[in-house]
C-alpha cells in the first residue's frame, strides 16, 4: 500500500479519469484526495459527464481515506486546480498528484514516494516530475536527474514549496518591469521558448495555473526532478481538451518506461544543463509544428467564445468517504479557495 497521499484532478472525461484512476487503485494509496471542477452551464451534457467522472471515485474498494473538494459550478484552469492544490496541502504535507489525462507507470509511484522522503527538508526541490520529454534515450545513468525545468503531467511535492505559489505572477510583473527577465530565464534559448507564455499568462489570456508554479520555482532558484525516463503518458491530447487538443502532437501519448528499483541517487543536487537544453529544443518545435499549433489554438479559441459564459464564484464542496468498506461521513461544507 502507497503511504503517500494521492491527489486526483477531474473534470468532464469519465473514460480518461476511469484509466487513471484503474492505475491508482493498483497502487492502493492510504489517502485519495479528489479535486473536481463543474459543468459550464454554456455546455449541454456537460453536467451528466463531470457527475460520471465523480462516480468513478466511488470505486475505492481497498482501505481508504477519501477526501473530495468538488464545485458546483465551473471554476476554469487557472482558479480550480490552483485552488485545489491550496485545499490538498492544507490538509497534507507533502502529495502525488494526478490529473484525469495523465497515465502513469506503477514505479512512478514508489519513485515519487522515495523522492519526497529523501528531499523532503531540502530546499533546493522544489517540484518532483514525472515526465521526461526526451523520448527513449537514457539522460542519465542515475534513476533521475535535477532540471531547471517543470513538467506538471504526473508530479509530487511538499507543502513548503507550495507556499511559494502565485497565481497572479507577481515575481514575472516585477521582471518585467525591472529588467530581470534573466534571472528567471537565464539562456536565450528559454527566454525565446517561454517569455511570451509567462506574458500571456500573466495577463489572464491563457486560462492555466502550471506557469504560475513553474515561475514559483524558478523565482526561488529552485530545481526539479526528472526521472531518467518517461513515467507519464498524456492520453487527453483530443478535441475536448482544455489545452491539448491537437491528437498528432509529438508528446501526445508519449510511450513509458518503467524504472529499476532500487533508484540510484546523482551524487551531487545540480542542474543538468545539457538535458535541460534538449527538453528546451521540444519545446521549440519545427515551423510546421508551431504553424499547426497555431491554427489549432485558434479553432479552439473559437470553440470557446462561441460557448462563453459567466462562472459562478460559489465555493466548492468538500466531503470525506472511506473506502474498503469502511464507514462514510457525510458531506459538509468548507472554504477551499
Amino acid at each position: 500500500m502507497l503511504r503517500t497521499p494521492v491527489a486526483l484532478l477531474i473534470f468532464n472525461r469519465p473514460d480518461t479519469t476511469a484509466t487513471v484512476f484503474a492505475a491508482i487503485a493498483k497502487a492502493r494509496p492510504a489517502t485519495l484526495l479528489v479535486v473536481a471542477d463543474g459543468p459550464r452551464d454554456s455546455r449541454p451534457g456537460e453536467e451528466s459527464l463531470c457527475a460520471a467522472a465523480r462516480a468513478i471515485i466511488d470505486r475505492v474498494d481497498w482501505p481508504c481515506e477519501v477526501l473530495t473538494n468538488f464545485s458546483d459550478h465551473n471554476l476554469g484552469c487557472r482558479r480550480r486546480v490552483s485552488s485545489g492544490i491550496d485545499w490538498v496541502f492544507s490538509l497534507v504535507e507533502e502529495a502525488i498528484f494526478l490529473e484525469d489525462d495523465c497515465l502513469p507507470d506503477p514505479t512512478f509511484f514508489p519513485f515519487c514516494e522515495e523522492m519526497l522522503e529523501r528531499y523532503r527538508t531540502d530546499s533546493r526541490v522544489m517540484h518532483i516530475g514525472g515526465t521526461n520529454f526526451q523520448g527513449a534515450s537514457r539522460v542519465s545513468e542515475e534513476s533521475y536527474y535535477f532540471s531547471r525545468h517543470v513538467h506538471v503531467w504526473g508530479w509530487a511535492s511538499w507543502r513548503r514549496a507550495w507556499r511559494h505559489y502565485d497565481v497572479d505572477m507577481r515575481a514575472w510583473k516585477w521582471a518585467r518591469a525591472t529588467g530581470r527577465v534573466a534571472d528567471i530565464l537565464s539562456t536565450p534559448m528559454e527566454r525565446r521558448a517561454f517569455t511570451s507564455l509567462f506574458d500571456r499568462v500573466a495577463r489572464g489570456q491563457i486560462d492555466t495555473w502550471d506557469t504560475q508554479w513553474t515561475l514559483a520555482c524558478r523565482a526561488n532558484h529552485a530545481l526539479s526532478i526528472v526521472p531518467s525516463r518517461n513515467l507519464i503518458s498524456n492520453i487527453g491530447f483530443r478535441g475536448d481538451a482544455t489545452h491539448t487538443s491537437d491528437s498528432g502532437h509529438p508528446v501526445a501519448t508519449m510511450p513509458t518506461f518503467p524504472l529499476a528499483l532500487p533508484l540510484t541517487h546523482p551524487p551531487y543536487v545540480l542542474a543538468n544543463s545539457a538535458a535541460d537544453e534538449r527538453t528546451t529544443s521540444v519545446f521549440r518545435p519545427s515551423p510546421y509544428w508551431r504553424a499547426r499549433s497555431f491554427l489549432f489554438r485558434l479553432l479552439h479559441a473559437a470553440r470557446r467564445d462561441r460557448s462563453a459564459a459567466p462562472r459562478s464564484a460559489a465555493e466548492p464542496r468538500t466531503a470525506t468517504t472511506r473506502g474498503g468498506g469502511l464507514s462514510r461521513v457525510a458531506a459538509s461544507p468548507a472554504d477551499s479557495d
